[in-house]
């Protein structure tokens, strides 16, 4: 006949099985290490550290200021009536229509004048390369035709070789 269970062995089993648990979890945390390339130690606690808290910089002042109430209280100094004077975060500036439009043609006259300079000096290379495209085509005519302007003939279409 089966004996009734009671807590005591309820709670006996559970801490076996619980132990059972804890080995079986270490022996799937080695093998992953082995298969990651990484140490035992590292993982087990990288799962269990808690990642660093970040606050924001609102934050950060408000703790500020209570840790320097806290200083001054336990020094026995009076505590200031007003708290600083926190530094707001700055407006974002805008630029106005009439300072963009300043911008706007500032930019444009020396576009022009960029322009009217290269202009200017690629008129000046234009004609002094129209002037030896001039010579050289003149030349050209007097020697005939250059290797450049020479049309190959494939080999099997050429008349000596049929």
């Amino acid at each position: 006949m089966a004996q009734p269970l009671n807590n005591e062995i309820i709670d006996a089993a559970i801490e076996g099985f619980e132990a059972q648990k804890q080995r079986i979890d270490d022996r799937i945390a080695e093998l992953r290490s082995m298969r990651d390339g990484s140490s035992t130690e590292s993982s087990s606690k990288a799962d269990t550290t808690p990642g660093k808290r970040k606050f924001s910089p609102d934050a950060l002042r408000r703790m500020r200021e209570a840790q320097q109430r806290r200083w001054a209280k336990a020094r026995g100094e009076a505590e200031p009536a007003a708290p600083a004077a926190s530094p707001q975060p700055a407006k974002k500036r805008r630029l106005s229509p009439a300072g963009r439009k300043a911008i706007q043609e500032a930019l444009r006259r020396r576009w022009a004048q960029k322009r009217a300079e290269g202009t200017a000096s690629q008129s000046g290379a234009k004609s002094a390369a129209k002037k030896k495209a001039a010579g050289s085509s003149a030349t050209a005519r007097k020697r005939g035709p250059g290797k450049k302007a020479a049309k190959k003939t494939p080999i099997a279409a050429s008349p000596a070789a049929s």
